[in-house]
């Protein structure tokens, strides 16, 4: 089976080698203690974790592990992830050098109030459907 063709998280993680399979059960442990009402799934190809849009990603590859938690995030983070390889959206570590849990809560967290706040500006910026005008119509 490969990466893209996978159905499920547990599917995906069924696939992978022992090492990498053990520290990713880790790291998804941790997404689901920061973000208990995030929804797992797959997308592109990987675990994918939404909560009112898209939380957070991790992957495995063939030399090491990615968690995908946005540019934003990471920049909030730079000092925690000194001894990681980072790019835009992208941390980057290993089996046997996983990201600290206590990094990760932070970072899931975050990306939670982040999206919340937006869904709550979203929210607010809608135009207020006047009652009146419904009561008047069951009326007639």
């Amino acid at each position: 089976m490969r990466m893209h063709d996978v159905k499920s998280v547990d599917a995906y993680m069924k696939i992978l080698p022992a090492d990498v399979r053990a520290v990713l059960e880790k790291l998804r442990a941790q997404i689901k203690a920061a973000a208990p009402k995030a929804e797992e799934s797959i997308s592109y190809g990987m675990p994918a974790y939404k909560h009112k849009g898209p939380l957070v990603y991790f992957a495995a590859f063939k030399n090491h592990c990615s968690f995908f938690p946005g540019s934003s995030s990471i920049l909030a983070n730079t000092e925690g992830l000194k001894d990681f390889k980072v790019s835009k959206g992208t941390i980057q570590f290993t089996p046997e050098k996983p990201i600290p849990a206590s990094l990760i809560k932070s970072i899931v967290k975050e990306r939670v109030l982040q999206n919340e706040t937006r869904a709550a500006l979203k929210e607010m910026s809608k135009p207020v459907k006047k009652k009146v005008a419904k009561k008047t119509a069951n009326k007639k």
